[in-house]
């Protein structure tokens, strides 16, 4: 599985996006610079770190939007290639309009930095196929930006669909207001793609996937991505 970092000025988790795919993996990975260009063919998966792309400047990732590599990034889009954008690569998924909605400050307008509870809401999708449908996972977020908004419509046809991949719980895996660290509408915290090949989320996987860092809920996320294309031939998935 041939993987791509795309860094942005002000991306700081690419580092960590690396070091799970490298490292923990094993897999052959590059740091693409946000002015570089690159064939849709060249990776398998291509990752949009989290951070503070451009200082966030009129908003979280629409700057981003633009870099040269983003164009890249939508030609492997159409070719079906895998992408996942975490926290900031979230936010400029939206704001190239590869996944419907939009990001805004978190209800509270504070910066909000902790682990949440997560409950899967589809495992049938590439990035969650070693999860369980209704498993209660916990990850780490890290965001002033993380409010997931959509009109009713869009939702509605998320929600049909299945393409809300994660929702904002407790421990129980209970769906209520007090879970929702940030506000999002229905509590989503990661959705996908009609396609089912780019998936958005606000929580960092990739900060706990090892033992070292006392969680690896996320492990599992990255290595549903090594299955899906490693075996993809063999699963039909």
């Amino acid at each position: 599985m041939k993987c791509a970092v795309i860094m942005f000025p002000g991306s700081n988790c690419d580092i960590d996006c690396y070091h799970v795919l490298s490292e923990v993996l094993g897999q052959p990975a590059e740091y693409v610079f946000h002015k570089e260009k690159f064939g849709p063919g060249d990776f398998d998966l291509i990752v949009l770190p989290g951070g503070f792309s451009y200082g966030d400047y009129l908003r979280a990732g629409a700057i981003a939007r633009f870099s040269p590599a983003m164009d890249s990034v939508l030609k492997a889009a159409e070719a079906g290639k895998l992408i996942i954008g975490i926290c900031n690569g979230f936010q400029i998924l939206l704001e190239a309009k590869l996944l419907p909605g939009a990001m805004k400050r978190n209800r509270d307008l504070k910066f909000h930095c902790h682990d949440v509870y997560l409950r899967v809401d589809n495992d049938e999708t590439p990035f969650t196929r070693l999860y369980k449908k209704g498993e209660i996972i916990r990850l780490p977020i890290a965001h002033g930006e993380g409010n997931y908004y959509a009109d009713v419509q869009t939702i509605e046809k998320l929600k049909a669909e299945n393409r809300v991949v994660f929702t904002y719980c407790d421990r129980d895996g209970n769906v209520s207001d007090a879970a929702n660290p940030n506000g999002s509408v229905e509590n989503i915290a990661g959705i996908i793609n009609e396609q089912g090949n780019i998936l958005g989320m606000m929580p960092h996987p990739e900060r706990s996937s090892e033992e070292i860092l006392g969680n690896t809920d996320g492990k599992r996320l990255f290595e549903s991505i090594l299955r899906h294309i490693e075996g993809r031939t063999t699963y039909g998935r």
